[in-house]
């Protein structure tokens, strides 16, 4: 397939860009900085895009088949995070114009206010408050997603994330905003960057999480 891919650079995109190439997709990494995605392949092409402009990235999105994004944006103190929904809105409005329908987007447990009181003691009451700025907008965008009616999005969430490489573990999901276990508790708090960007990658040959989201875990 042919794969656009947003947030190439960061952890969880190399690992994404990577695993496709592997699996003998054509990549073109979307980046703010060429100079920070250390790969080279016959079939990747980097280019350097505004990812806040829908003319900046509808050049880019023409002829692809899925649009991938692993896009972050880091805890700020100072002023709101906006990021992901503005980021948001201008790649479903480049789609449109490029005529691409198919968008696989990553999040976080918990974006849902609600959803994390069953989480432990710590989780709750200081990392999620920590990163409620993040986790607020990761929502913002997942509402407009449901609102989107003309495209085909899939949203994954995973919990925290450890910088390892992809596993032989099975991937758990769950429609929602944790996957639970048999209790109804949250199971698991960690999932190695590498198996998201192998579940990423799973959904292009499956309809399973069509304008759904869903959370993941390895256990």
């Amino acid at each position: 397939m042919k794969i656009a891919v947003l947030g190439a650079t960061g952890q969880t995109g190399q690992f994404l860009v990577n695993q496709a190439l592997q699996q003998g997709h054509v990549v073109t990494a979307i980046v703010r900085n060429p100079g920070k995605l250390g790969v080279h392949h016959d079939n990747l092409k980097v280019v350097e895009a505004d990812i806040f402009s829908a003319d900046s990235l509808k050049s880019h999105f023409k002829g692809q088949d899925v649009i991938m994004s692993c896009l972050g944006f880091p805890v700020t103190f100072f002023s709101t995070v906006t990021g992901y929904s503005t980021s948001m809105s201008s790649m479903i409005s480049a789609m449109r114009e490029a005529r691409v329908n198919k968008i696989i987007t990553m999040t976080s447990w918990y974006t849902e206010p609600n959803s994390g009181t069953q989480s432990s003691y710590l989780i709750r009451f200081l990392l999620l408050p920590m990163i409620r700025g993040i986790l607020s907008n990761m929502y913002e965008m997942e509402q407009f997603l449901q609102k989107t009616e003309d495209i085909n999005w899939t949203v994954v969430r995973p919990p925290g994330l450890k910088n390892l490489p992809a596993s032989a573990e099975e991937i758990h999901t769950h429609e929602g905003y944790f996957v639970p276990d048999g209790s109804g508790n949250p199971a698991g708090s960690a999932i190695g960057r590498g198996d998201v960007a192998r579940f990423m990658l799973s959904l292009l040959n499956s309809n399973a999480w069509v304008k759904k989201g869903v959370a993941i875990t390895t256990k």
